[in-house]
């Protein structure tokens, strides 16, 4: 019975090993592959080594994106808290004013900012209207990092949202019942077991952040220029696969350092490794 119950599973999971196999697996061999070789074919280093030049764009590309999921963390955080208080109804209405936007494009959500800040945007005709001088709102790093949040808060808000929503209300209790205000439970309790939601949210928003190229092309202009930008351009303009698969070899491997991190702080039920 075992055995046959073993064989189902295996059936059941071999869809996503395939799955897995051809659309993950695959493409980061092939990233691989192209990093470490030249158009020849040739094994090479030089794609990596070379990275040094855009040493600066890489530490650009983090700087915004650790700005920007850190003011995702800082707006994020007491939105879901608030959530995790209230009765299911008003969770469920909640979650679903998060998620309205997520149903517009990617494409359209950053577009429509532009429409917003640009100088003669919906921002600066009420500024010039009141008689103030005009604000340069777009094509600044500001503005790059605002599409970012507006963007991607959702992946910051529900992760952290998951876990408060799981965390067992003894504990608060028990703390309480030990002399605790609201502003210790709140420190020492609720704030250390919502720790795997941070960790999850800061790794979803992190990434991407790092990554973009539509938002810092569409609101930075030509003066914030990040990795997605010079990678997305090396595939699609110089036709340079070596170089393009090195920086998103690079990315790769940060991806795979957060996951690590998010890993070495949770575990599988949710809790806090200490």
């Amino acid at each position: 019975m075992n055995k046959k119950s073993s064989l189902m599973s295996r059936l059941a999971g071999a869809p996503y090993i395939v799955w897995a196999a051809l659309f993950i697996i695959v493409p980061l061999c092939m990233v691989a592959y192209y990093a470490f070789t030249d158009n020849t074919g040739a094994f090479t280093i030089q794609n990596i080594t070379g990275l040094a030049k855009y040493t600066d764009t890489f530490l650009l590309s983090i700087w915004l994106g650790l700005v920007a999921t850190v003011v995702c963390l800082v707006i994020a955080y007491p939105l879901a808290y608030i959530m995790a208080q209230k009765g299911p109804e008003k969770q469920s209405t909640m979650t679903m004013l998060i998620m309205l936007p997520m149903w517009m494009n990617f494409l359209l959500r950053t577009y429509s900012w532009m429409t917003i800040l640009e100088d003669t945007g919906l921002i600066n005709t009420v500024i010039t209207s009141l008689g103030f001088e005009p604000l340069q709102l777009i094509n600044t790093r500001g503005a790059v990092v605002l599409g970012m949040v507006y963007n991607f808060l959702p992946y910051m808000i529900l992760p952290i949202y998951t876990v408060m929503l799981k965390t067992d209300h003894s504990l608060v209790e028990a703390a309480q019942d030990l002399g605790g205000n609201k502003l210790d439970v709140f420190r020492n309790v609720t704030i250390p077991l919502s720790v795997p939601g941070i960790v999850s949210g800061f790794t979803m928003v992190f990434v991407p952040s790092v990554s973009t190229f539509y938002i810092s092309q569409k609101l930075g202009g030509t003066g914030t220029i990040l990795i997605g930008d010079i990678i997305e351009t090396q595939f699609q303009t110089a036709n340079n696969f070596n170089l393009g698969a090195s920086l998103s070899f690079v990315l790769m491997i940060l991806i795979f350092v957060c996951l690590a991190v998010m890993n070495r702080f949770s575990d599988d039920d949710g809790g806090v490794i200490l």
